[in-house]
């Protein structure tokens, strides 16, 4: 429905995550024989959750126990990873500065160039512990690593910016990525994103992607939409760029999975967005709380450490139990966020979808008051749905 702004602008309401609900329909299914499998370029993975490719997220270890847990994670190329041989005094820093030099003590972690033998070497250490080798960089990174990230033998290679585009006007004389040409000579699965619209999803669809990113701001650490005044609320993205993956399935025959990127906290929020028609999530700040995690118990934004503008803050999520325990379980907390495999089995279960294929196609209603509604108690204690 559009709505009248002013005399010369008309818009539409758009919808986050949290003001949605899923509605149980008239069967239920026993969350055993759930069949929560997806596929990206050929990669199956039992639990559709993606690690982001943040340095407080994912390292080499990292991407290791996500892959052998069925799940996915994606490393960053232009990190600390591949800044510095050795990232953990590094990352000992960022974890132990206060709050007003955390910005400038980023620009100086990040001005070192990245070294183009690191990015060879962390691809191959996921490799030889046999762990899927997912890693990320920007468009300019994709221009300059591109035939060092296929010869290492990645598995998958994830465009990221915080808009990606397939028409990008640049200064003149300067050199702009073709995605199409990267899609058909790269030698890897490319993953693009991220994008919050129909068209834009179809655009990099029909460039050859083999997955689209969905999410513009929503991150617990981005601080895009303050700063620049751009996105969509994520439950409206997630149905507009799903519409788009249909209408290519239908002109092309080849289904391209959508990743709901961003503002993803809990089992429900993942339930939520794979209803709006999400293949998978990608999360951050729920990975960044494992104790494994290279963030020491903070997370921070990709786009901190810009020279100009810097975008994103570093939070302080703690470190609450396992990767493991946050997803597979068994939870320890009462939040949502532990288990995440057994909540999204447990509400398929009880919306009556087998597969994710079937979950995407459950009823979701408006529901703004769906998390606060009865809860005083919990509100007032600080307690599950309260914190």
């Amino acid at each position: 429905m559009n709505i009248q702004l002013g005399r010369t602008k008309v818009v539409r309401r758009a919808y986050g995550i949290d003001e949605t609900a899923l509605v149980p329909g008239g069967r239920t299914v026993d969350p055993e024989i759930t069949d929560t499998c997806w596929n990206l370029a050929g990669i199956e993975r039992e639990i559709p959750i993606i690690a982001s490719a943040m340095d407080s997220v994912v390292n080499v270890d990292m991407a290791v126990a996500l892959s052998r847990l069925g799940a996915l994670g994606v490393m960053n190329l232009e990190g600390v990873q591949t800044r510095y041989k050795d990232p953990n005094p590094v990352l000992d820093r960022i974890s132990s500065i206060g709050n007003d030099a955390f910005v400038p003590l980023m620009q100086e972690i990040y001005s070192k160039p990245v070294q183009e033998a690191l990015i060879y070497q962390r691809i191959k250490e996921i490799k030889n512990q046999g762990g899927i080798a997912a890693v990320s960089g920007t468009p300019v990174a994709a221009m300059r690593f591109s035939k060092t990230i296929a010869e290492a033998g990645a598995d998958l290679f994830f465009v990221q910016a915080t808009v990606v585009s397939t028409e990008h006007i640049g200064p003149e004389g300067q050199q702009t990525l073709d995605l199409e040409a990267l899609c058909q000579g790269m030698g890897v699965p490319v993953v693009m994103g991220n994008c919050v619209t129909y068209e834009v999803a179809l655009k990099l669809m029909r460039a050859g992607a083999a997955g689209v990113m969905v999410g513009i701001g929503p991150g617990a650490a981005c601080t895009s939409r303050g700063v620049l005044g751009v996105g969509i609320p994520q439950a409206t993205a997630v149905a507009d760029c799903a519409a788009a993956r249909e209408d290519y399935e239908r002109e092309s025959g080849r289904y391209v999975p959508i990743v709901a990127d961003g503002g993803i906290i809990t089992g429900g929020d993942v339930c939520k967005c794979i209803a709006c028609g999400a293949d998978a999530v990608m999360i951050g700040s729920p990975i960044a709380r494992a104790l494994e995690a290279p963030g020491r118990g903070f997370h921070w934004g990709m786009a901190t450490p810009s020279p100009v503008l810097p975008r994103g803050t570093r939070i302080k999520v703690g470190s609450t139990g396992s990767l493991e325990r946050i997803l597979r379980g068994p939870a320890l907390l009462d939040d949502g966020t532990h288990n995440l495999l057994g909540a999204l089995k447990t509400s398929m279960g009880t919306l009556g979808a087998r597969t994710i294929k079937e979950m995407q196609q459950v009823e979701v209603v408006i529901a703004p008051s769906l998390l606060t509604e009865g809860k005083v108690y919990q509100k007032a204690q600080q307690l599950g749905m309260g914190k």
